[in-house]
């Protein structure tokens, strides 16, 4: 079997059997493509179903060089479930990655800004412009719903409903969910849709796409990092803020204003509760509140 071969049966499987989205379809792909550009580099002529533990050993040590911790412990991730995949379809008896320790990390406490860093990123956007308009529904819809980008890009308006007070929401893995939206956020929504969407020309493969750019096409994710980070910019906001910021400080908020973690996971779309638990670690406050009111000691 060819690494070629091996790859494309591998994205298959994460795509039909993983029901993986394809942003990580190519992160997982990317990890095995390294390690093919090394033997091809060393010239190591093995095949993926021959392949040792000692040359995986040597491709990470190598790969280690020039990456941190967490980096590393995502590779080794990635390819010990690539070459699970070539045992589990009896391509090969063993995973060369099985006696392969990762190293340790901490988990990651998720970047968060105050409302009050909210509310100026907004007030730093030109509403005078078309774009304006647009912005600040995407600014307002990913904090007040607390979406993915993935998932902000493609809402629909056919996912809009308004009346009953939530949207629809594709999450990964084509998995669904009903968000709640405010009153507030679906103004500012309805108020893009009528000043700006309704005079564009739209592509007819986008007419049902809620947020377009200027030549009525959906919106790629790369544009949506950067309307956040120009507004951050001239909001003079010196923190590293990307789009999973609004995201992450809608459930840090949600939590600091006395909301169940149960909700908060089904409202963000996390399969399970020991996601959503790492906001606990973010307000501390929290905690001693949650403490000082149901201790029988307190």
């Amino acid at each position: 079997m060819k690494w070629e071969t091996a790859l494309t049966d591998y994205r298959h499987y994460l795509k039909i059997e993983r029901g993986l989205s394809l942003n990580s379809i190519q992160n997982y792909s990317l990890d095995i493509a390294k390690l093919i550009k090394f033997l091809e580099t060393n010239d190591i002529k093995v095949a993926p179903i021959h392949i040792s533990e000692e040359i995986v050993q040597q491709f990470i040590y190598e790969t280690a060089k020039t990456l941190n911790a967490r980096s590393r412990a995502r590779i080794i991730s990635g390819l010990r479930g690539f070459f699970n995949f070539l045992v589990f379809e009896d391509y090969r008896k063993d995973n060369p990655l099985d006696l392969v320790e990762a190293p340790k990390i901490g988990r990651k406490l998720p970047d968060t800004i105050s409302t009050e860093e909210i509310d100026e990123i907004i007030a730093a956007i030109d509403l005078s412009k078309n774009e304006g308009e647009r912005n600040r529904a995407i600014i307002e819809t990913l904090y007040g719903c607390g979406l993915r980008v993935s998932e902000l890009i493609e809402l629909k308006i056919s996912d809009l409903f308004f009346e009953e007070g939530f949207i629809k929401v594709t999450g990964k893995g084509d998995k669904q969910r009903f968000v709640p939206i405010s009153e507030y956020t679906r103004k500012y929504i309805n108020i893009y849709r009528k000043k700006v969407r309704v005079h564009q020309v739209i592509e007819k493969s986008s007419s049902d796409t809620l947020f377009l750019n200027r030549r009525g096409k959906k919106l790629t994710r790369a544009m949506i990092f950067t309307i956040v980070r120009r507004l951050a910019e001239k909001a003079g906001i010196r923190k590293k803020i990307s789009p999973h910021t609004f995201r992450h400080s809608f459930a840090t908020h949600l939590l600091e204003n006395g909301a169940d973690l149960r909700p908060i996971q089904q409202m963000m779309g996390h399969e399970s509760i020991t996601t959503t638990e790492v906001y606990m670690h973010v307000d501390r406050r929290h905690l001693r509140k949650v403490m000082e009111e149901f201790h029988p000691r307190r």
